[in-house]
């Protein structure tokens, strides 16, 4: 009875499971043909859609592509219509031109007409001009035989004597007519020239630096002189071999002199003694080694002063060599005024006056500040120094208007550019500026000598003297004998032999002064 309800009871479970398949069969069918429909409804409307935005797409495309017809089209009919009025106008400009070519042509033929009416009317004039001249030399020639009736004269000694009379008067009125057009000519043509260099040296400010052929080295006590001297003065002798200058320890307080011409040996030693004061070991195997080390200091301490002086100028490639020499300039002096100082001076001012000329203002620069660089070769030449200068610039590829500058500035070249005459200028500047350089007192005492003595050779003066430093020359003349108008003609001749015969930096007055006395006595 158990199998029985067990079977009954398993048949019953498949049935069970038999019909759940069926029936999830079912539903699934139906679930799955509903999904089918929607899906080809939805493919239907997004079909439907993409025809409906295609079509829309197609409007505006043909919309657009309509509307640059169109604009193109407005575009080339204006474009069209542009050069049409242009064709329009020259034509109307040719036109006018054909008229104005026949006017011309028309008045070209009246001037001809009237030319040739003038020509005639001259011809005529000419030839009555010619009889009226026959007869004005036939009448003159009765006047002259009238008069040497008159006078028992020729006409050859009525002139002579008529010249010998007015000689004096021609004269005195050529010197005064002489002497008024230089001062008319100084006054126009040196007047931009004068407002030029006085620009350009107000526009400068610079130091007034005086180098000596001593240097003095401070110490802070008496006894340190001693360690300097050293043992028998082996120590003082080695750096005097070693510096090739001359130490000086004398009875000056707290003071060591070092005397040399040469500036940057003096340098050197003054470093040197500076090392060996503070390191306190004194003695000539540490001289020599303190030296050497000192020069190579100073070697590439001038480098870098001529690096920073190109910079500061604004000077660009320039040859290493050149700004060694430049550097060198620190330690130089030329009359007592600082090289580098003056040769700075110069560049600014050739560059400031350049500018106001309208000319190359880095070029000028550039041939201010290397003018000198003569002077600083180590070597001995012959040459000049503006020539050794103007050979050491071509060497180094410089421009040719630049060796020309600094080969003429003393004139030993002839200049071939403006910038030559301008570094000549602001040389002179720079150095005759006062307070810039110092002359020595025989040569000046000489030239203001010979200045003296060039006036007292002239006739007419008396007495001369050269005041002012020599910038001026007061001439006193004979009253008796020199005239007013000889007077100008005798300053005139005065300048102009001082500056044929002598050499001196800026300018000369020369003063002529004629006193006229007048003495009476009553008795």
């Amino acid at each position: 009875m158990n199998k029985i309800d067990f079977w009954v009871v398993l048949l019953s479970d498949i049935l069970s499971i038999a019909a759940g398949i069926y029936i999830g069969r079912k539903l699934l069918g139906r679930l799955f043909s509903q999904r089918e429909k929607d899906a080809e409804t939805r493919a239907a409307e997004i079909i439907k859609n993409a025809e409906l935005t295609a079509e829309n797409i197609k409007k505006d495309r043909i919309l657009e592509a309509r509307e640059k017809y169109l604009k193109l089209k407005a575009e080339f009919e204006e474009d069209t219509n542009r050069k049409k009025n242009i064709l329009i106008t020259n034509e109307n400009k040719l036109k006018q031109r054909e008229q104005q070519l026949q006017q011309q042509a028309d008045q070209s033929k009246r001037r001809e007409m009237e030319l040739e009416q003038q020509k005639a009317k001259l011809d005529q004039l000419q030839e009555s001009i010619g009889k009226r001249r026959e007869e004005a030399e036939r009448m003159r020639q009765q006047q002259v035989e009238a008069l040497e009736k008159i006078a028992n004269l020729t006409a050859e000694q009525a002139r002579e004597q008529l010249v010998d009379a007015l000689k004096a008067e021609a004269d005195s009125r050529a010197s005064s007519y002489i002497k008024s057009i230089v001062e008319e000519a100084k006054l126009t043509a040196t007047k931009e020239a004068k407002k030029v260099v006085i620009e350009t040296i107000q526009r400068t400010a610079t130091e007034h630096a005086i180098e000596n052929c001593v240097s003095v080295f401070n110490i802070e006590s008496d006894d340190i002189k001693g360690k300097v001297i050293g043992r028998e003065g082996r120590n003082i002798r080695a750096l005097e071999a070693a510096t090739g200058v001359e130490i000086i320890v004398d009875d000056t307080p707290e003071a060591i002199i070092i005397s040399g011409f040469d500036p940057v040996r003096r340098e050197i030693a003054r470093l040197s003694l500076h090392r060996l004061v503070q390191d306190g070991r004194i003695h000539p195997a540490r001289i020599e080694e303190i030296v050497a080390k000192t020069r190579k200091n100073i070697e590439d301490e001038i480098v870098e002063i001529g690096e920073r002086t190109v910079i500061d100028l604004g000077i660009h490639g320039l040859h290493p060599e050149l700004i060694k020499m430049i550097g060198r300039m620190r330690f130089r002096s030329s009359y007592g005024q600082n090289l580098l100082q003056h040769s700075r001076e110069v560049a600014k001012l050739c560059a400031t006056m350049a500018a106001e000329l309208g000319l190359n203002a880095k070029l000028a620069k550039r041939a201010g500040l290397l003018h000198d660089i003569g002077k600083v070769w180590p070597e001995e030449a012959e040459l000049p120094h503006a020539v050794l200068g103007m050979e050491l610039a071509k060497k180094y590829k410089e421009h040719p208007e630049v060796c020309n500058a600094i080969g003429a500035h003393h004139d030993e070249i002839e200049m071939t550019s403006l910038i030559s005459p301008i570094v000549q200028v602001c040389d002179a500047v720079s150095g005759s500026r006062p307070g810039a350089r110092r002359e020595m007192m025989e040569s000046y005492i000489k030239r203001l000598k010979e200045l003296e003595e060039l006036a007292m050779n002239f006739s007419g003066v008396t007495k001369c003297y050269a005041i002012q430093a020599g910038r001026e020359l007061r001439v006193m003349v004979d009253a008796e004998n020199v005239s007013d108008e000889k007077a100008n003609t005798l300053s005139f001749d005065i300048s102009q032999k001082i500056e044929k015969e002598m050499q001196y930096p800026g300018q000369i007055k020369i003063t002529v002064i004629r006193e006229m006395r007048s003495v009476a006595y009553a008795k």
